[in-house]
């Protein structure tokens, strides 16, 4: 069966995957750019943008396999954009421009379902209201042998976790202090008992931690 993976997931050390007070203007809030700054000078980031150069380090070599063997994504609403509620129209197609970087189908978690989009490079937007079970059947079937993706935010992947359904999880702990917005951890305790675990720090300052079941 195909597994269910996370990669290139971004908290502070204080836990916080992403700030307070997301706007249109401040996808995670007050928290900026500063979780993902290792990230940007990275080869993998640089190709998104269509440019061929960048940094090929540790950081780029670890979050250069987020797409390799990804079939299908999912991701919760607050990753796909700000609104809230209802759906005031059908304009909003996520924060990536015409061509995400997804270049599969994306199952978008809402109470508040819409009709699907296709996007160019291969990403089509989903929108279900589904348990995390049911939304991970529809996400295999579209991947096939590949494998699914679960792309955030923190409460998404939490409750993945919480289901016990995701097979490989990194996380990219980067040393800055948030002190408010939306926790990764809470409600997990014991978690690493699920787990194999492993950690390497890199010239950035970031500590990437991969728990993969055995």
């Amino acid at each position: 069966m195909s597994r269910v993976r996370v990669h290139n997931f971004s908290i502070s050390i204080d836990g916080f995957a992403t700030g307070e007070g997301q706007s249109l203007d401040a996808p995670f809030g007050h928290a900026g750019t500063r979780l993902h700054e290792w990230f940007f000078p990275t080869r993998t980031f640089q190709q998104m943008l269509g440019k061929p150069d960048g940094s090929t380090g540790v950081d780029d070599a670890i979050a250069g396999t987020w797409d390799v063997g990804i079939g299908a994504e999912i991701m919760g609403r607050n990753k796909f954009g700000p609104q809230r509620g209802p759906w005031e129209n059908d304009d909003w197609n996520g924060w990536w421009g015409p061509n995400p970087p997804f270049h599969t189908p994306v199952f978008v978690l809402t109470h508040h379902p819409r009709p699907s989009v296709e996007m160019e490079g291969g990403t089509t937007f989903h929108f279900i209201d589904a348990t995390p079970q049911e939304a991970l059947r529809q996400a295999r079937e579209a991947a096939g042998d590949l494998d699914v993706r679960i792309g955030g935010g923190p409460t998404t992947i939490r409750d993945f976790l919480v289901e016990d359904l995701i097979d490989h999880l990194h996380i990219a702990v980067v040393p800055i202090v948030l002190g408010r917005g939306e926790r990764l951890w809470d409600g997990l305790e014991g978690l690493e008992k699920r787990f194999q675990a492993e950690s390497v720090t890199t010239p950035s300052g970031v500590t990437h931690m991969t728990f993969t079941r055995p």
